[in-house]
């Protein structure tokens, strides 16, 4: 059987009016991701607080996606403060996850990248399903963290 796994890629980048130390430092605590997630997503972190985040850190997740419940765990695979940090699916809804947070220090903060490889389930309806929801899904999920965290970091 042929298995050809999709993956798709999505960038964001954001300039944060903060040094890069407090920045990655917000995200460096795993509680503040429900600050930046939509409640509609009606995420949840599962693994008891506080979290020690460091390479091998491994959380545990639940989350609502199209009215569906989802469990979802990831591992730290990279850890570089202040610059990079990387986690990627042990399981969850998607085929492959692996998100990437580039922190860079520049004259007005920080630029915040987010760099998101992932590949979704379908088999040959991926591409449609890709395109119809998980892509708008995801676009609206950044935009809205995009949002909070000039929100957060203006106060």
């Amino acid at each position: 059987m042929l298995n050809i796994l999709r993956i798709y890629e999505l960038r964001r980048k954001v300039t944060i009016r903060a040094p890069v130390e407090g920045v990655f430092s917000f995200f460096s605590r795993a509680e503040n991701l429900n600050l930046i997630t939509p409640s509609w997503l009606r995420f949840q972190i599962l693994t008891p607080l506080p979290i020690k985040m460091e390479r091998q850190t491994r959380i545990d997740y639940s989350l609502h996606l199209f009215g569906v419940r989802f469990s979802w765990k990831t591992e730290i695979t990279h850890w570089q403060p202040p610059s990079l940090f990387v986690d990627k699916q042990i399981s969850g809804p998607y085929r492959h996850w692996e998100h990437t947070h580039r922190f860079e220090r520049i004259n007005q903060g920080t630029l915040m990248e987010d760099i998101v490889r992932y590949a979704v389930p379908g088999f040959v309806l991926a591409p449609l399903i890709h395109f119809f929801f998980i892509r708008p899904r995801l676009e609206k999920i950044f935009s809205f963290r995009e949002e909070m965290l000039l929100r957060l970091f203006s106060e």
